[in-house]
């Protein structure tokens, strides 16, 4: 229930039609494979695109569990859905190095192929087929059927966080499997009226508990007719649920109030009032739900837990699994959960801000005539060169580049004649885009609906600008672009009419944060689950989605609101200033790992980063090198008000001990090219002194900036926090 003058943060961006300069194209390389019609669009960022990409073998991680099609692997040669729960005495870990403090390990990764439950069909072989519907943000039905066309089938509705793996039979022979082996399973009293409940322990003594709801309330007889194969009643309709019980009798008891009921989607609404931010996720539920106790038993991850409002707070319990790289997760039992932010970040805005000084804008005279000379020589850069490039994110960070030169130069330096030159400036290389005559142009792909480059139709490379036509990245491209245009528009609000259609087609593409606008998925980009992004789109990966750039993740969110504050769109302010709260607490908790992080492994820590954070998998690496200062800098870029709020002084500080001081293994005095700038502007925001010397120094060479950088931008930040 919203609260009373609170603001909406899900209201539509719009809903009409896109602008006239995106063509439209209906031939994706990547076709819809095996997903039912839908009236709503199909997402190509969640949790279960592995099901319709490839081969559809790969896994899918609902948290604490994952599913995967077994297609015929493993040592039963099953063709059902295998689940999988990972203890975190299972992770495999990767070497160490050692010349950091604590030796940290490179990477765990979670064992993939533990075939521990298979809820299969003895109709199901070679010939079987693996569809989806129902794909929305939260949940996907994956359908298996014996061959192409039949009429039975098990329908499991995937969502994330749930409680039981749910299978729903239709007129098939249950066949519940296992490759580690079944060393007993025993059928005990029923918990409730129409529950037929099994016990099973695994050969790796593992306590799992299976219930099934026949639906024509008659026994099962569900027989076990091998140590790898518990058998059930030809042609058999019903639900069979299982899930993991590590609690003995206390979860045990849990679970049994909870059987029979699973949920099929969930939806997410939040609002802001004043400070505090507030969302909540709800969930439709099917199954006993006339028969009470309707305990909906959901698993929720730590961030959260920390965030529940008191309501939500009593319905926590003591059973607790294990997840792959988000922690321990706790089961909760309630149909919905409110999650609460105290703080938001309101008075985030153009200027150099912290948590401790806030807002700063003002420089002393002598700063800012240091500061000028520099910004006119950077305002008189090739515009157009550096940013009408065959590649959204390089052109967009070019184009961000500018507008916070600009922006410093109007507000922070006081010099409007210079900051209108670079502004006409800015508006012409933005233009290029604006109206489509990049080298790559965009179109609208009638297929995913999306906005994506035509790069990759054109090439034939899926790899080409980091794979934006196959939808990755789309949130660390479009942010530098959203950014850019609420700078212009700041500065000249005449320029909005003319181009806030095309920016907002942007937003949606990326954050749609409504399903009245049917152009685009809702959030494609942001999981309002885990509280972040993930960046690959329509590519099959064994270990799932996964995000590598959280300060990019973070600046799309600040971009957004600074938008949204711009055209007067209050909903899309708030939702951006809901999403850095989340984002800051997300990113403290899986990402940017201080001393005292509790949820990834002890072992890990000392690489202060994740590096890749995938959802089977954590890599202290990047995708284009393994040098520190860049698995260490991709979470640093881009330098913006909003950095000090996402990476809390203590992290920042504890990295920069660890890594790049003079004593450290990598001193940032010794790293070459883009990245010694970054490492520098990172500074600034615990040690405002040491980055201001380094940029405003005499001899400083160019080549220390990155393409998204300049050196105007890094010395105001740092005198403006600095109060120099």
């Amino acid at each position: 229930m919203e609260r009373r003058g609170a603001t909406d943060c899900f209201q539509p961006v719009a809903t009409g039609a896109l602008p006239r300069q995106l063509p439209s194209r209906g031939d994706h390389p990547v076709p819809r494979l095996g997903i039912a019609p839908q009236s709503s669009p199909v997402s190509t960022n969640k949790f279960y695109a592995n099901l319709f990409l490839g081969i559809q073998s790969q896994g899918v991680w609902t948290h604490p569990y994952s599913v995967t099609w077994s297609k015929g692997s493993g040592n039963i040669g099953s063709w059902g859905m295998a689940v999988s729960h990972i203890d975190a005495n299972q992770r495999a870990d990767g070497p160490q190095n050692t010349a950091l403090s604590g030796a940290p390990i490179q990477y765990f990764i979670n064992p993939i192929g533990i075939q521990s439950v298979i809820l299969s069909a003895v109709e199901l072989g070679p010939s079987a087929v693996l569809t989806t519907s129902s794909l929305k943000a939260f949940s996907a039905n994956a359908i298996l059927s014996p061959q192409a066309g039949s009429s039975s089938n098990i329908t499991f509705p995937l969502v994330q966080g749930m409680g039981f793996v749910t299978g729903i039979y239709n007129s098939l022979m249950p066949a519940i499997q296992s490759s580690v082996f079944f060393q007993s399973v025993t059928l005990v009293a029923s918990p409730r009226v129409g529950v037929f409940k099994y016990r099973i322990i695994l050969e790796d003594n593992k306590n799992w508990l299976l219930y099934a709801m026949p639906s024509n309330h008659q026994d099962p007889n569900l027989q076990l007719v091998s140590n790898t194969q518990i058998q059930g009643l030809r042609f058999w309709s019903g639900t069979i649920q299982i899930a993991k019980n590590p609690a003995g009798s206390e979860g045990e008891e849990l679970y049994d109030k909870s059987a029979g009921i699973y949920p099929i989607s969930a939806a997410v609404t939040g609002s802001t009032l004043d400070k505090l931010g507030t969302y909540t996720i709800s969930w439709r539920i099917k199954g006993l739900i006339t028969y009470p106790p309707r305990s909906l038993l959901m698993y929720a991850l730590p961030h959260h837990t920390q965030s529940f409002d008191s309501a939500t707070t009593k319905h926590k319990t003591n059973l607790q699994l294990q997840t792959t790289t988000k922690g321990v997760a706790t089961a909760v039992v309630a149909d919905s959960w409110t999650m609460q932010e105290q703080s938001l970040p309101l008075d985030i805005g153009f200027a150099p801000w912290t948590p401790r000084t806030r807002s700063r804008s003002t420089l002393s005279a002598a700063t800012r005539q240091l500061i000028q000379q520099v910004a006119v020589s950077e305002i008189n850069q090739d515009y157009n060169a550096q940013t009408n490039l065959d590649s959204m994110y390089f052109s967009g960070k070019a184009l961000a580049k500018f507008a916070m030169i600009i922006y410093t130069t109007h507000d922070l330096l006081n010099e409007p004649n210079l900051a209108t030159q670079g502004l006409n400036e800015l508006k012409g290389a933005f233009a290029v885009f604006s109206t489509n005559q990049q080298k790559y142009p965009l179109v609208y792909d009638t297929v995913w609906n999306g906005v994506v480059s035509s790069v990759s139709y054109i090439t034939g490379d899926p790899g080409q600008d980091f794979g934006n036509t196959y939808y990755n990245d789309h949130h660390f491209h479009y942010s530098y672009f959203i950014y850019s245009a609420a700078v212009i528009g700041y500065l000249d609000p005449s320029w909005l009419s003319l181009n806030k259609a095309w920016v907002n087609t942007l937003v949606r593409d990326a954050a749609n944060p409504s399903t009245q606008d049917n152009a685009f998925p809702f959030s494609r980009m942001f999981d309002w689950y885990h509280g972040h992004s993930f960046a690959p789109g329509l590519f099959p990966l064994a270990d799932s989605k996964d995000e590598e750039s959280s300060s990019e993740d973070a600046f799309f969110a600040y971009a957004m609101k600074m938008w949204g504050h711009v055209i007067g769109d209050i909903s899309m302010e708030a939702r951006g200033n809901l999403m850095l709260s989340i984002l800051a607490r997300t990113l403290d908790n899986y990402f940017l790992l201080s001393s005292d992080n509790e949820n990834q492994p002890a072992n890990f820590l000392g690489n202060k980063v994740t590096g890749i954070l995938f959802e089977n998998k954590i890599d202290h690496t990047t995708y284009f090198g393994a040098n520190p200062e860049y698995i260490q800098g991709i979470h640093m870029l881009p330098l913006s008000p909003s950095s000090p709020l996402t990476r809390n002084p203590k992290f920042i500080a504890e990295e920069w001990e660890a890594y790049f001081n003079s004593t450290s293994p990598y001193p940032a005095s010794t790293i070459a090219a883009g990245w010694k700038g970054v490492l520098y502007g990172n500074l600034a925001c615990i040690d405002p002194q040491q980055s201001w010397n380094f940029f405003a120094q005499q001899n400083f060479d160019g080549s220390w900036l990155d393409g998204g950088a300049s050196r105007t931008w890094y010395m105001a930040f740092a005198a403006a926090i600095g109060g120099l």
